[in-house]
């Protein structure tokens, strides 16, 4: 339990805070700045009208001292004025700054979206699917205070603060820096507290992607679960994560509300120094009573924006973890790019090259060794060989899911990585051993090998792969709803529907990875009429263990210990005494004659 437990919670703790992503992050307002702007305004002018209101309540409380009070009903009446533009003006505030934030947030989402979708295959061999989610959802969703309120509020409580102090200073300068005098010390708590905050905001965000990625990888795998009764063990992972998270937040927030107190104590005592010494200035007559409450409610009011600063100051630090993890993905280099003069591959015939190519996942285990061939455009290739010998990796190559170390790939001459991906990945279809299948109609997902293609192309791409009769049996044909992965449909079906997607993009070159397997005799026949189909007059490349998918190849090329150990046709290969293709055609027969 201890051992998953550190393999679910695989992430460490960020850098320091970094000024320069804050500011990258802070970029993603720039097109809303004429809304920021206007927000600055409103609330500029709101709090200007809360800052007049107790100076209206001093100057009414001298007019009754003085017994003039001629101009009190003016200024009651200003004071219910000055309240009723401040609500105005931070209702518009509210209004501008929620939509500007939103907008932001939601660029920042799809920049972090679309920059994922460019990523090679070799991240998400080492990324989690709960934890990018996290990223993407809960990350972003963490900015949203930052962005909707904070940016606008700390400019105005810096405005508002400064104001106070001026309005203080004069009207009695010593009783206002005897209430700064406690200043230094809550400064002093501030910066104390600061890298304990982050880091335990930080800490959270960890355990936050830790449960989204068992979470997830729990629900996938629901079904493996269940058939070895492990739920108990699960609930148990999945209680010490979630205990994880409580115990980490808690112990976020004790901190984070620790400003309060130290807030609520420094109020505390300057307003009781303000008393003490406002009221000796007022025995000896160096102040009036006006000016004393006049200084004592701006005092009160300068706790506040002190208070919504070090509030903001908190949300910062929480929201540098996120930051810190979205622009961490965002500055993940795609290593399968583009060269700066790859040009588009032009319309090809289907001529596959293997020029000594040399690859591997881990520069400690070679998988591909040398290997070198030539097809021909239109030639059916089957890839055969134990597992792990190498066969995948043949078609990920071709596909430019990885880049080689050595050697070169290249389709009709053109080296693969001279020419840009959307191009070269056009002109060809990959279908894996897991046909996946998106929510949404059947019409959709067929749809997607082509999303300009007409209702009638795809039904006919749907009969020319042997899917359209059970398509018409299903309740509402091809407007029929699929769940996720296709789980109301049957392995054969989902395979059709993937035939039928690969037909309707019209490859020049077709990849299928295991894509036949798991299907019944019935079916296989099914597969075998769309494969006939789906194969003619295009190059092929089939990884499949069945006799029936491979044998009519036009070349059959054997895949062992790196290498292409034989290659040839099913005939050729056959006549090979002690051969690895004949031996692995003979064992499947023995196996088949015993089952």
């Amino acid at each position: 339990m201890a051992k998953m437990l550190r393999q679910i919670d695989d992430e460490v703790l960020e850098q320091p805070f970094n000024a320069k992503q804050f500011i990258r992050l802070l970029s993603y307002m720039k097109p809303y700045r004429s809304r920021v702007a206007l927000a600055l305004c409103a609330m500029v002018i709101a709090a200007l009208c809360s800052l007049g209101n107790p100076f209206l309540m001093s100057r009414a409380i001298g007019a009754i001292q003085d017994n003039t009070r001629a101009a009190l009903p003016w200024m009651i009446g200003g004071m219910v004025a000055l309240s009723i533009i401040a609500a105005i003006c931070t209702h518009v505030r509210v209004r501008l700054m929620d939509g500007a934030g939103r907008r932001a947030l939601a660029t920042l989402r799809e920049d972090l979206f679309n920059h994922i979708q460019t990523l090679s295959f070799s991240f998400f061999d080492t990324h989690s699917a709960g934890k990018i989610l996290v990223r993407v959802i809960n990350d972003v969703n963490s900015l949203n205070d930052l962005f909707t309120n904070g940016i606008v509020n700390v400019l105005i409580d810096c405005f508002t603060l400064i104001l106070l102090l001026v309005i203080m200073l004069v009207v009695n300068w010593k009783l206002t820096l005897i209430a700064m005098c406690i200043l230094p010390f809550l400064l002093l708590i501030l910066f104390k507290l600061k890298r304990k905050i982050r880091l335990r905001w930080q800490k959270v965000r960890v355990k936050t992607s830790s449960m989204n990625g068992y979470l997830h990888e729990s629900l996938a795998g629901m079904r493996v679960t269940e058939a070895f009764v492990r739920e108990e063990e699960n609930d148990d992972t999945f209680r010490n994560v979630n205990d994880d998270i409580r115990s980490s937040w808690m112990h976020a927030i004790q901190i984070n509300n620790a400003f309060w107190p130290a807030l609520d104590v420094t109020g505390t005592v300057g307003t009781v120094l303000v008393y003490y010494f406002g009221v000796q200035f007022m025995g000896s007559g160096g102040l009036e009573l006006a000016n004393l409450l006049l200084i004592l409610w701006y005092l009160g009011r300068f706790w506040e924006p002190l208070n919504t600063l070090s509030n903001f100051y908190n949300s910062i630090l929480s929201a540098t973890a996120s930051m810190e993890r979205i622009f961490e993905i965002m500055d993940t280099p795609n290593d399968i790019p583009d060269k700066p003069d790859a040009i588009d591959l032009p319309p090809i015939e289907g001529r596959v090259t293997f020029d000594d190519v040399t690859f591997s996942y881990d520069p400690e285990k070679v998988i591909l060794k040398n290997v070198s061939f030539d097809v021909k455009p239109g030639m059916t290739i089957a890839l055969v060989g134990p597992t792990g010998a190498g066969k995948s990796t043949v078609v990920n190559l071709i596909s430019r899911f990885y880049d080689v170390q050595g050697g070169a790939v290249k389709l009709d001459g053109h080296d693969v990585r001279d020419v840009k991906l959307r191009s070269l990945r056009k002109q060809m279809s990959v279908m894996m051993q897991d046909s996946f299948i998106f929510s949404g109609t059947i019409m959709d997902n067929i749809r997607y090998g082509r999303l300009d293609a007409t209702d009638e192309e795809v039904i006919e791409a749907a009969k020319a792969v042997s899917a359209h009769d059970f398509i018409m049996h299903m309740e509402r044909g091809y407007q029929t709803e699929v769940n996720e992965r296709g789980s109301s449909l049957s392995v054969g079906q989902r395979q059709l529907i993937s035939f039928a997607r690969a037909l309707l993009n019209d490859p020049k070159i077709l990849i299928l990875d295991e894509a036949t397997s798991s299907i019944d005799t019935k079916t296989e026949i099914l597969i075998q009429k769309a494969l006939d189909v789906l194969l003619r007059g295009r190059t092929s490349f089939v990884i499949a263990h069945r006799l029936s998918t491979i044998r009519n190849a036009d070349c059959i090329m054997v895949v062992q210990d790196g290498k292409i150990a034989e290659a040839g046709t099913h005939a050729e290969l056959m006549k090979i005494e002690g051969g690895h293709y004949r031996g692995l055609v003979e064992a499947q027969y023995r196996f088949m004659r015993r089952a």
